[in-house]
């Protein structure tokens, strides 16, 4: 039906006789001339319709999102003419005929960044035809294109793993399937394809890929899918650093494949324990120039019990955080700040204001100056590196959630004040702990999951001390936030049934659950390790997208809903009486 795609037209074409077809972006008539912008999958171009046209009634009836196919000459506009903003800025089709396909009816959005997510929801495959999200949907298909050339040209393999499988003991909920040929019983869909990767290394397949769909039926978040993609791999014979290099490796391909960005030869790396230290959070924004100090020696002696008791307990800190040029801030925005941290379980926020930092504490401006002395102020002006013009921001209390609320403050400041220095910052956060404990639950979750090996190869060990064992565990943090997460993996029994048991999962629920793993560990399982990148998250950051929903063809609503077919929706009660459901009143 057409020679060309509108947007691939240049110069090369002036003079030839085209056949396009597309939408009308935009007409405007201007009595004697009309202007047509005709759209398709490569772009824009324009069309000349002239008043002495067969084509020009044709072109009269014709509105937005009209589905059209014209054809006409290529010329040159004059060079006063061109719009450098165009990839066909510099020439123009003038139609001898314009068919009408099919017309549209009046449009219920406004096909813009203005319209609200719930209607463009709604209305996805209008949403869809803007450039933007045309762009968004091609940059993931290239990245996806990417990352199997990459992985296709390193040995590795793709394997499908099952979608109907069997519910899991951990992490969210999982979306169950009744089954019609086993009354009663219930498949799950997968979260992940972690164990069936696992049992691939033991089959002897060495180096496995996938990208796969996971489900994952959890509380609602604002950038969170209830389906989601993500990149699986695993690698038989590996250590941790053998996996990061490859995963390094690979990121840096992608990222010069499809963006033409070159990133660091090799990503910085930090302790879970420094990053919370540093940066209060275990993906840290490193585009950002600011640190957490900690000065718990320096404020230990003083008498403002706020500092000097979480000073004194090691299961506490007293953290600093230096704004440069801060100073500047109002109070009323310093009171905004500290509304923002009381979200994240502040009590409170401690400021200095540095006006005169040679002048030791004369040269101050705080409600806590008072309770210095000089030795405390010259100790916090070393840590954090204080100078004339410099705001301090002070948190203080239990070591977990100070670091976490100065952590959101530190980020929140950065970007308000506009402080970022680069594009792109990877980094590889190491040695999470093994298990964090829920006073709540009294139990241990797996920091990552039950199926991540310990650093210490020694079962009992972390049996008698499992507060205090490290994983070996890894994440690939870009820009602040976590696109991958992998571990190197449990490959014995005897290790396995120590973590199921630390988690509180019996022997006979873990032989129900996970028999089948256990039974596999025994026949001589090779060392491993992988990594699972989130597709979705990465290619929003690779487009510049703060919602991953703006990268994805048909994403659910933050409520788990698909407002344009409207599901989750009712059967028909056979339907439900077949598969043996029956439901119950609401109340």
């Amino acid at each position: 039906m057409r020679t060309h795609l509108c947007g691939e037209l240049t110069t090369d074409q002036a003079g030839e006789t085209v056949t396009l077809c597309g939408w009308v972006d935009r007409r405007r008539d201007l009595g004697g001339l009309i202007f047509l912008g005709l759209r398709d999958r490569a772009g824009i171009v324009q069309v000349v319709v002239e008043p002495d046209s067969a084509a020009f009634a044709d072109a009269e009836r014709l509105r937005n999102e009209f589905c059209v196919r014209i054809t006409g000459q290529v010329r040159q506009r004059p060079e006063s003419q061109w719009n450098d903003d165009m990839a066909t800025g510099r020439i123009e089709v003038v139609a001898g005929q314009v068919e009408l396909l099919n017309a549209s009816a009046p449009l219920p959005l406004l096909m813009s960044d203005e319209d609200g997510e719930e209607i463009r929801l709604k209305y996805r495959y209008l949403d869809l035809r803007r450039a933007r999200m045309q762009k968004n949907l091609r940059l993931r298909a290239a990245l996806n294109r990417a990352i199997r050339g990459h992985l296709d040209a390193h040995g590795f393999t793709e394997f499908e793993t099952p979608i109907l499988t069997r519910a899991t003991p951990e992490g969210a909920r999982d979306y169950l399937v009744p089954s019609r040929t086993h009354p009663g019983q219930f498949f799950a869909l997968p979260q992940s394809p972690q164990l069936f990767k696992q049992l691939l290394m033991m089959a002897g397949m060495d180096r496995y890929y996938q990208i796969a769909r996971c489900f994952r039926d959890e509380d609602l978040r604002a950038d969170r899918q209830p389906e989601f993609t993500q990149l699986d791999l695993e690698m038989s014979f590996v250590e941790e650093r053998d996996v990061q290099a490859l995963a390094e490796d690979l990121t840096r391909a992608v990222f010069a494949e499809v963006l033409d960005v070159q990133l660091p030869e090799e990503f910085p790396r930090l302790s879970w324990r420094e990053a919370m230290e540093r940066y209060g959070s275990d993906k840290p924004d490193l585009r950002l120039p600011l640190e957490l100090a900690s000065v718990d020696a320096h404020v230990a002696h003083v008498e403002f019990k706020v500092f000097a008791g979480p000073a004194a307990d090691p299961a506490q800190r007293v953290a600093a955080l230096r704004v440069p040029g801060g100073a500047e801030l109002s109070r009323k925005q310093i009171d905004e700040y500290t509304a923002y941290v009381a979200r994240y379980g502040a009590k409170g926020l401690a400021w200095i204001k540095v006006n005169d930092a040679a002048a030791g504490l004369e040269g101050l401006q705080s409600p806590i100056a008072k309770f210095l002395d000089a030795a405390a102020w010259e100790g916090i002006a070393n840590s954090t590196g204080a100078s004339d013009g410099d705001l301090l921001f002070f948190g203080a209390g239990d070591w977990a959630v100070t670091s976490t609320f100065m952590g959101h403050l530190l980020v929140k400041i950065g970007r308000d004040l506009d402080l970022r220095e680069r594009d792109w910052a990877p980094l590889w956060v190491t040695e999470f702990p093994m298990f964090e404990w829920d006073a709540e639950t009294a139990r241990f979750y797996a920091m990552h999951h039950p199926f991540t090996a310990p650093a210490e190869d020694d079962a009992q060990a972390l049996r008698d001390d499992p507060a205090g064992s490290v994983s070996r565990g890894y994440d690939l943090v870009l820009n602040g936030a976590e696109i991958g997460g992998g571990s190197i993996r449990i490959h014995r029994q005897e290790m396995q049934q120590a973590v199921f048991d630390l988690l509180g999962i019996s022997p006979e629920e873990a032989q129900g659950k996970f028999g089948f793993l256990l039974e596999a560990l025994r026949y001589g399982c090779p060392p491993h390790g992988g990594i699972a990148f989130g597709l979705d998250r990465m290619a929003a950051i690779m487009a510049g997208e703060d919602s991953i929903r703006d990268v994805i063809a048909f994403p659910k609503t933050t409520t788990a809903q698909c407002v344009m077919t409207e599901a989750p929706s009712g059967v028909p009660a056979e339907v439900l009486q077949e598969l043996g459901i029956a439901l119950r009143e609401k109340a």
